[in-house]
């Protein structure tokens, strides 16, 4: 596979952020730097940490699109996980300098300007960051093969577990993204309108503190798949069941099926019936083994095979 393919096969979500969100970062700054709002500060702090996490997040989901190597047998599917590591310092950074500068506004508040030049600013990241939120949540339900029943916010919630790991960071960034630049309106709105200059740094505290709340999220969520985690129930049973069909496996002995970024890698023993000849037995494992990988969400198969033992365990579920 060529560069350019691992690049249209990088996450999509996570490229249009970063563009989105670089674009924000520049004019909330125009906006804070004129204006010496707080609110506005740390909005912009967290479009440009999502900006370069989300720039790191394509990158490593272009790396990780990388085909598997006699050094590397079974991918680079974990590439995606180091990199959205890498995004939660970064993430982590912005937070507490965010927190601190409302903290300080909170405690020696000051009058800012230019209003409508923050309104303006704060409605063009609203429209952009629910564009982004909006695609996110697209992408989710078509990663995790969800029906378009019901919210989709309700949806993307439900199945953003199952998504991949690029995917989860851009939603939950820009989930809080959106949240921040309503919290950033009402700040400035209290503060310049209303006078209430003491709401600039409160709110400029509670983005530093949804951000912190993205940082441990993602960064559990990659630790765990940095070790290495079981795939969901409903993967492993539809795995088992794609080996159970076939009219010559009895059961199977043993299966251990272990996400790798955004597919997944499958080992097992499945046992067959008695009298087979090694030939025969052998090709249905090759045809087993290639009917999993024909699955879009299977990366790479291991299967053993074993005469029945008549000792039923998985055919009964």
């Amino acid at each position: 596979m060529g560069w350019l393919e691992r690049v249209k096969k990088g996450n999509t979500s996570s490229g249009v952020a970063a563009i989105g969100n670089t674009f924000l970062a520049a004019i909330k700054g125009v906006a804070a730097f004129f204006s010496g709002s707080g609110s506005m500060f740390a909005t912009t702090m967290h479009s440009l940490a999502d900006a370069v996490n989300q720039g790191f997040v394509f990158f490593g989901s272009v790396l990780a699109e990388t085909p598997p190597s006699e050094r590397f047998p079974t991918g680079f599917g974990r590439v995606i996980n180091i990199f959205c590591m890498i995004a939660v310092v970064v993430v982590t950074i912005m937070a507490y300098e965010t927190f601190k500068e409302g903290w300080h506004l909170f405690w020696n508040p000051s009058s800012s300007g230019n209003i409508w030049l923050n309104i303006g600013v704060l409605v063009t990241s609203l429209v952009v960051d629910g564009y982004v939120l909006i695609k996110a949540m697209k992408e989710i339900t078509k990663e995790t093969d969800q029906n378009h029943d019901g919210f989709l916010l309700t949806r993307a919630f439900k199945s953003a577990q199952k998504s991949a790991p690029a995917t989860r960071l851009v939603f939950y960034e820009d989930l809080v993204a959106t949240s921040g630049a309503v919290f950033a309106l009402f700040g400035v709105l209290l503060a310049q309108v209303f006078g209430i200059l003491r709401a600039d740094g409160i709110f400029t505290m509670l983005i530093g503190i949804l951000m912190s709340f993205v940082a441990f999220r993602v960064g559990y969520d990659n630790m765990v798949g940095l070790i290495g985690v079981s795939a969901p129930d409903e993967i492993r049973k539809k795995i088992t069941d794609m080996l159970l069909e076939d009219e010559k496996v009895v059961d199977i002995d043993e299966i251990r099926v272990v996400q790798e970024g955004r597919s997944y890698h499958v080992e097992g023993t499945i046992e067959l019936e008695k009298g087979l000849s090694l030939a025969t037995a052998d090709d249905i494992k090759a045809r087993l083994s290639d009917k999993l990988l024909r699955s879009s969400e299977v990366d790479d198969v291991v299967l053993g095979i074993i005469e029945d033992d008549d000792k039923q365990e998985k055919k009964q579920q």
